[in-house]
């Protein structure tokens, strides 16, 4: 199992499990890894972990994530991969990593309600790490057949098939509108929903896509719903034909060759 050593000044302070799919590093108790110093963000980093990969992401500290030294928004952890936190290090340990840097979808909102849903906030999760509120779609959107214009705008060239010939994933939106428009889920991990009310993740693994849990809207959990029922906190893996309902939006995943 995949785990954090941090230290400071070279000196091992503790080893953190990855044994839940969503973590929060931060100064703050109810953090998973609490890192009781003033340099640390309250709420500063977290850690979305699905089968064997993690995957980091800034929450938008005071003093900003690293990794190997290096300024990270988001970030496809990697073994031996050294996260700093204030003074404070964690070290990646995790021999089975295969995720890849370049596979890490920015975040992708869907808005009920909205004339530009599934709007993909591509410019702000580069530069704030948190997906922004738009009301129109991004000047340089490149529509297609298929995805709504907003949403091709932040979608980057789709790496190629793995050599086992696993199936694409898309997903088809059944109401607002955009009822009748696809996303393809050919990244890694696709953030979909709307900050404060919903979120979850789509990962995209040798085994099969992954529904997982993310935020709800602070007064509960507040699941995605899958075929009539909710997911609950564990990874739910996606079928061919289920519908997935996600901050007042339905979606149909299909599986294509």
């Amino acid at each position: 199992m995949a785990k954090l050593v941090l230290s400071l000044n070279g000196a091992v302070q503790g080893e953190f499990l990855l044994n839940k799919e969503r973590m929060t590093i931060g100064r703050k108790p109810d953090n998973d890894i609490q890192i009781d110093n003033l340099a640390v963000s309250g709420k500063h980093a977290l850690i979305i972990t699905i089968l064997d990969d993690s995957f980091l992401e800034d929450l938008g500290s005071t003093n900003g994530t690293y990794v190997n030294g290096k300024l990270i928004k988001k970030h496809a952890l990697r073994d031996g991969d050294v996260v700093g936190i204030g003074k404070h290090e964690l070290k990646y340990v995790n021999e089975h990593a295969t995720a890849d840097d370049e596979e890490f979808e920015k975040t992708m909102i869907i808005r009920p309600g909205s004339a530009s849903a599934a709007v993909a906030a591509a410019k702000a999760a580069e530069e704030a790490g948190v997906a922004a509120q738009k009301q129109e779609p991004p000047p340089a959107a490149r529509p297609g057949p298929t995805m709504a214009p907003a949403a091709a705008a932040a979608h980057q060239p789709a790496p190629a098939p793995a050599a086992s010939g696993m199936p694409l994933g898309r997903l088809r939106v059944l109401n607002g509108p955009i009822a009748g428009k696809e996303l393809e889920l050919s990244k890694a991990l696709i953030t979909l929903g709307k900050p404060g009310v919903q979120v979850a993740v789509i990962s995209r693994r040798p085994q099969g896509y992954f529904l997982t849990h993310i935020e709800g809207d602070g007064k509960n959990n507040n699941f995605p719903i899958v075929n009539g029922s909710a997911i609950g906190p564990q990874a739910y893996t996606l079928r061919s034909g289920d519908i997935v309902e996600l901050a007042g939006i339905k979606m149909e995943f299909s599986l294509t060759r």
